[in-house]
């Protein structure tokens, strides 16, 4: 088979990442970002000119996007609403229909469309495909997926629970399961995926049954700029006696809260020199963080009744050994048991638990551009 290509991109609000995957192989030919898109300081105005300047990347790595056997171009779109849970391929009329469901999403997808629509016309002739990060908790339990607000008002509106990052938990969970040559349909599993960006999910034979981010990606856990779970009246109590707008409000919550508004800093190992230095406001907000995703280990524990399995992803859960260790500890008598020299030597997929922990625990490097380039193989 000749070779062949994806060009998965994910645009953002003021950065726009790339990668060039061969769906088969598994490897990833090239593969760049563009920051600081629109920033005054930036050379980079728009999409228009951060796609622009990706494609020179590319012709720099000696990518030549006519003759690499380009098949598709992969748009990872955060919101799919109730409309989109497949890979779909774009039109005019799919875009249109992008635009009208935006407010659900309104800081992620509309740069993602903006993405889109550049693309398409420097790529006119290639199929453009949406990959959607809700996907693939479109099918969650209703009793799992429901808010218990007033059923008319939820329904006009479309307000329910769609979780996000599902692309990496649907790659994950099933990298987990044939790392223990399992099949997949008989794995009751727990993924976490921590980043600057953090979720878990509760999966059960490959079909997730629970999650942490709901209408939005604010709910769940703590992240790195999010504040993760918040009682609902904070809303309107800052409203009434900060005299804060909505958008001050929900910008607070999504850009200077999280681990960032409690520490001051979200990059972890900064936030662990900080914490060997003394400093009390990274120490709070580590154990906050902690604290949170032990709450959802626990719960999801009570979810799946059984688990055979709870796997770390992403940056995060790949690399910091400590956030592993506390998580997970003191849990013997709940199955699980970390084995720390594993835990903190080794790379790549790999146990972590000792052999007599009855839950399994593993280290899954996640591959969202490579999951959203066989998403797009599947479509064609």
């Amino acid at each position: 088979m000749a070779d062949r290509h994806v060009l998965v991109i994910n645009s953002g609000s003021s950065s726009l990442k790339f990668q060039l995957v061969d769906p088969d192989s598994g490897i990833s030919r090239a593969t760049g970002s563009v920051d600081q898109i629109g920033e005054p300081s930036s050379e980079i105005p728009d999409h228009d000119a951060a796609l622009r300047r990706a494609f020179d990347m590319l012709a720099d790595d000696g990518v030549d996007l006519a003759d690499c056997g380009l098949v598709a171009v992969g748009h990872r779109v955060v919101h799919g609403g109730n409309q989109f849970h497949r890979p779909t391929l774009l039109d005019d009329e799919v875009i249109a229909e992008l635009h009208e469901i935006s407010p659900l999403a309104p800081l992620h997808n509309p740069p993602a469309i903006q993405g889109i629509e550049v693309a398409r016309e420097l790529l006119p002739d290639t199929p453009h495909i949406a990959v959607f990060d809700t996907a693939f908790f479109h099918h969650l339990p209703p009793a799992a997926a429901t808010y218990a607000i007033d059923r008319e008002l939820a329904q006009a509106w479309e307000i329910r629970r769609y979780g996000f990052h599902g692309t990496s938990h649907e790659y994950v969970s099933a990298q987990a399961a044939a790392f223990l040559d399992m099949p997949l349909q008989s794995v009751n599993q727990i993924v976490l995926h921590l980043g600057n960006g953090a979720s878990a999910s509760a999966i059960v034979g490959g079909r997730p049954v629970e999650t942490s981010m709901g209408l939005t990606p604010l709910e769940g856990l703590v992240m790195g700029t999010r504040s993760g779970d918040i009682d609902p009246g904070v809303y309107s109590y800052l409203w009434r006696t900060a005299k804060m707008n909505v958008d001050e409000i929900e910008s607070m919550l999504n850009k200077k809260s999280g681990v960032l508004g409690l520490a001051g800093e979200r990059d972890f190992r900064r936030l662990r020199s900080m914490i060997e230095s003394g400093d009390a406001a990274a120490k709070l907000g580590y154990d906050v963080f902690i604290h949170r995703l032990r709450k959802y280990i626990g719960a999801y524990l009570a979810v799946l009744g059984h688990t055979d399995v709870v796997t770390f992803t992403a940056g995060i859960g790949e690399h910091d050994a400590a956030v592993r260790r506390d998580a997970l500890a003191g849990l013997v008598e709940l199955g699980i048991e970390l084995d720390e020299g594993r835990n903190v030597d080794g790379s790549g997929m790999r146990r972590i638990s000792t052999d007599d922990s009855r839950i399994t625990v593993l280290v899954v490097p996640t591959n969202e551009e490579l999951a959203i380039a066989r998403d797009c193989v599947s479509v064609l």
